[in-house]
């Protein structure tokens, strides 16, 4: 579980409530069954009358992978310029073949073992970097669905937050001519909509986007990353061109070092 995410979601909730607990002493005026059913009942209809089905269900999905923890990290960028460096060197002493037994040990991820088999098929450098770079490209936009679709959601939220305050409204107004007493409660009531159209807006659909989002855009940034690497690798240009080269990408708080790696074996 991602901590830092579980932290998050408890401390934005837990703020909000606590904040209401200790401005009234009936926070259950904030509790409305009839509103919070308008707004993602209404958010969900309009979702799924402009997005394919199979798309808005794959981004309530994803809006939970945000608790799963982040798999790509600092670290890992800096182990997968040694693992091409790896490659370049066993490159050198048995050449281009020597990397076949790699591509069995990589046949869970499709990008790195794309580019491994183009590698032993011939393809020069730039034909790897090219085909590489369009999977890159492709493969976030298809990962981006579910990302648009959320962003879509919070803004339909509050939306439907306000259709929702103004049914209140009607509903209050056509009610006027009886007790004047019961226009406030019913006015609280009416703006429970908007609330809770912002809170979910902003308190979990925008979040849930935001950092799925992110994510992907780390996960592209390793596959540029390896993209060059290994078109590199396929012109069979020297390790330490590798090192240099894919280090330019990286922060340099976590660059690769083949000397300091040589020296702690």
């Amino acid at each position: 579980m991602s901590i830092n995410s579980f932290i998050g979601f408890l401390a934005a909730f837990g703020l909000f409530i606590g904040s209401i607990f200790l401005s009234t002493d009936n926070p259950y005026i904030f509790v409305d069954a009839p509103s919070l059913v308008m707004v993602l009942g209404g958010t969900l209809a309009a979702t799924f009358l402009g997005q394919e089905a199979r798309y808005v269900m794959l981004a309530l999905k994803a809006a939970l992978s945000i608790f799963t923890p982040q798999r790509i990290g600092r670290s890992i960028m800096n182990q997968e310029v040694g693992r091409v460096i790896k490659w370049g060197y066993i490159a050198q002493q048995n050449g281009i073949v020597g990397l076949d037994d790699e591509l069995k040990k990589v046949k869970n991820d499709p990008f790195i073992s794309f580019g491994l088999e183009m590698i032993l098929s011939g393809h020069s450098g730039e034909d790897v970097r090219e085909n590489m770079l369009r999977m890159v490209d492709t493969t976030f936009e298809r990962n981006m669905v579910p990302a648009n679709i959320l962003k879509t959601m919070a803004g339909t939220a509050p939306a439907f937050g306000m259709i929702g305050t103004l049914v209140g409204l009607i509903i209050m107004l056509d009610n006027m001519g009886g007790d004047p007493k019961s226009l406030g409660p019913g006015l609280a009531v009416a703006l429970n909509t908007t609330l809770y159209g912002v809170v979910i807006a902003r308190m979990i659909f925008m979040p849930a986007a935001n950092k799925m989002t992110q994510r992907n855009q780390i996960s592209r940034f390793r596959m540029e990353l390896m993209a060059e690497g290994m078109a590199l690798l396929s012109d069979r240009k020297n390790p330490r061109l590798i090192q240099d080269r894919m280090n330019s990408f990286l922060d340099p708080a976590i660059q690769y070092d083949i000397d300091k790696q040589m020296a702690s074996q």
